[in-house]
């Protein structure tokens, strides 16, 4: 190992290990790495030439800030009420209701932001609520607000799923349409797991006074935010839009129903969402920014080629190879901040991955739902800091409710890893 390599690694674990931001602990190592390699292959100019032509010709990164501006716009235009209360009427009557209504409203939610951190931070704080006040458990409340939430980047339209089509160069159209079954069956899974506790703690069901016309009303009321996600996904497929015109679209859907027709958004919250959504685009641009010369000091010196001749030398068996990877962005999942690792260490596998005769759409889906698991795994899971702050809940309590969800969840990640058409059969009928 050369020395400017050896020091780049060894100045990013540093950096890790005090407990750096992210981002910024990337760009020390890198860094290091250009006052350590002689020569002029691997400059600063050659990365800030290449990142600039990368986002030139990538558009499809700028489908990011839309949908961040979506999400906001969703939670700020008090769509996620009208949402929360119609996914009530659903299943609200069965043992444990509020646990499947919470389920639900994030399937539903998950539709029309993408992100799992805008579905704890605009359903969260509801859900747990009205949990709190129908007698669940704290701990419990805030562990299936958790876990639901992963479902977010799973369900079309997903802002992970765009940068791993960036860096892996498939289709995002694809991606998204993949990850519909695995995103019902995550929803399925933790409602079965719902349901066995909610008949051995004796968890109530919800009564709801609703007429058939009034039900009928709330769901038209509703249609509209029902629809993003069917509106993305027929514009991309159909040509009318590009994934990148589907998230502009998905924000000013968002815009005009929270606007004209729930009238729940005036100038002053306006004004609010574009300042939120300026300040997520800044953090996510500056995660990009510094994961860019990361993955190119990652490719310049081969590493991808090592890594993927290391595991065909390991083994030929894709199976395995697919648990090594399971496991591999379980972990990373636990640490690491999503924009990273499909940036800079979801390259590193691909190469391997097309020779085993892995679809590339079948593995973004696969990296995607590892990420989001760790998401909600002790003990660094972010939604688990995230439900604790919104709802003053200790960790422990969460965590302790929570494994038993995150198994189910690995249940069904084995599920869709072994079993492809799980997520191939709708991409692959388009």
């Amino acid at each position: 190992m050369s020395l400017p390599l050896l020091m780049f690694i060894l100045m990013f674990v540093v950096g890790f290990i005090i407990k750096l931001p992210i981002s910024l602990g990337m760009m020390v190592a890198s860094i290091t790495y250009f006052i350590f390699k002689p020569g002029q292959a691997a400059t600063v100019d050659i990365v800030a030439n290449l990142f600039c032509s990368q986002i030139y010709v990538q558009y499809v990164m700028i489908a990011i800030p839309m949908f961040v501006f979506s999400a906001n716009i969703m939670n700020s235009g008090k769509v996620t009420d009208k949402l929360f209360y119609w996914a009530q009427t659903l299943v609200g009557r069965w043992k444990g209701g509020l646990g499947h209504v919470n389920v639900l409203a994030s399937l539903i939610f998950s539709g029309m932001t993408g992100a799992a951190t805008a579905d704890v931070a605009g359903l969260g704080m509801m859900e747990i609520d009205a949990m709190r006040k129908s007698g669940y458990d704290d701990g419990f409340s805030c562990a299936i607000t958790a876990a639901s939430a992963t479902i977010g980047p799973i369900f079309p339209p997903s802002i992970p799923m765009v940068l791993y089509a960036t860096a892996a160069g498939v289709s995002v159209g694809s991606l998204f349409l993949g990850g519909i079954i695995p995103g019902v069956l995550l929803a399925v899974a933790l409602m079965a797991y719902v349901a066995i506790i909610a008949k051995k703690r004796n968890y109530p069901s919800e009564r709801i006074d609703i007429t058939i016309l009034q039900w009928i009303f709330l769901t038209l009321r509703s249609l509209p935010a029902l629809l993003v996600p069917i509106i993305l996904l027929v514009g991309i497929y159909t040509g009318i839009v590009t994934a990148t015109e589907a998230g502009a679209l998905a924000g000013v859907w968002g815009l005009l129903v929270s606007v004209f027709l729930y009238r729940s958004l005036g100038w002053k919250e306006f004004r609010k969402i574009l300042v939120a959504s300026a300040k997520m685009t800044g953090i996510t641009t500056l995660m990009l920014g510094a994961a860019f010369p990361f993955s190119y000091i990652i490719t310049y010196e081969k590493i991808p080629m090592i890594i993927s001749e290391l595991l065909l030398g390991f083994s030929t068996n894709k199976y395995l190879f697919l648990f090594i990877i399971n496991i591999a962005f379980l972990i990373l999942g636990c640490f690491m901040n999503a924009t990273v690792i499909m940036v800079v260490f979801a390259p590193m596998i691909i190469p391997a991955a097309q020779a085993l005769g892995i679809d590339l759409v079948h593995l973004g889906v696969v990296i995607v739902l590892n990420i989001m698991i760790g998401l909600s795994t002790p003990p660094y899971g972010a939604l688990l800091f995230m439900t604790s702050a919104i709802s003053g809940v200790s960790l422990t309590k969460i965590i302790k409710e929570i494994l038993p969800m995150i198994l189910a969840m690995i249940v069904v990640l084995f599920l869709i890893t072994y079993f492809p058409q799980l997520v191939l059969a709708i991409p692959n009928r388009f």
